[in-house]
């Protein structure tokens, strides 16, 4: 359950990820006026959606469709920036929903399908803009010395990643802090449920950090990665909080 999959980078030049949207992304939703409907992607067991605070789903969510043994994640990118990747896995049973409120101005999401480490299926990108009436601000600055400076807790793993956090509106950071073509990520999850495990990929290379935001809903429990491509170089245990 504690596994996870994803893609590798590089630092110079570009990360050898795997292909990520260009922006504008396939298809781009603006409307005039925030709206109370989500907007929506489905694929064979699984639906993602991002709808603004006065819809069914707000923020971004991922809902498992199917009964079986394979799980329903969303991966998502903020603001237009292709430098840190987000995902959440849904850990849950079918029909159980999973996501984050906190959202930026712009949302790049597509929804995918996971058996263990394995993706299985994935469906295409979507581009959302203006969903929410107080979305979170791109920030790409952020250095590994700055992520510690605001945090209250940090973990290394072969001083290559970082996974820093707060928990006063709570913020969570992953860093790469390490010149070579290994991709820095965090996994964590929050509030103490098990069944939804969130990851910030870090793809924009040596002393860059991802950032992602929770509201009020703490971490308890996060570890540090390293990978390359979908094989993990290095890890620590999970630390408890």
């Amino acid at each position: 359950m504690f596994s996870a999959d994803g893609a590798a980078a590089k630092t110079e030049p570009a990360p050898r990820a795997e292909p990520r949207p260009a922006v504008p992304a396939v298809a781009v939703s603006t409307p005039a006026a925030v709206t109370a409907e989500p907007e929506c992607l489905r694929i064979k067991g699984a639906e993602a959606c991002v709808g603004p605070d006065g819809s069914d789903r707000p923020g971004i969510t991922i809902e498992d469709t199917a009964n079986d043994e394979l799980h329903a994640t969303v991966e998502y990118y903020l603001n237009g920036y292709l430098g840190t990747k987000y995902v959440i896995h849904n850990l849950g049973r079918k029909g159980e929903v999973r996501g984050n409120r906190e959202v930026g101005k712009v949302v790049t999401f597509r929804a995918a399908v996971y058996e263990g480490n394995h993706r299985v299926r994935v469906g295409r990108w979507k581009t959302v803009r203006s969903v929410t009436k107080y979305p979170i601000r791109r920030e790409t600055r952020v250095t590994p010395a700055v992520a510690r400076s605001r945090s209250k807790a940090c973990t290394s793993t072969k001083g290559a990643a970082t996974l820093c956090f707060n928990e006063r509106n709570t913020v969570v950071f992953a860093c790469d802090t390490s010149a070579d073509q290994y991709q820095a990520r965090a996994e964590y999850f929050i509030a103490g449920d098990p069944t939804a495990r969130f990851e910030i990929h870090q793809l924009a290379g040596v002393n860059t950090c991802g950032k992602a935001e929770h509201g009020d809903l703490a971490v308890s429990m996060y570890r540090a990665s390293l990978f390359n491509h979908n094989r993990r170089i290095a890890t620590r245990l999970y630390k408890y909080n």
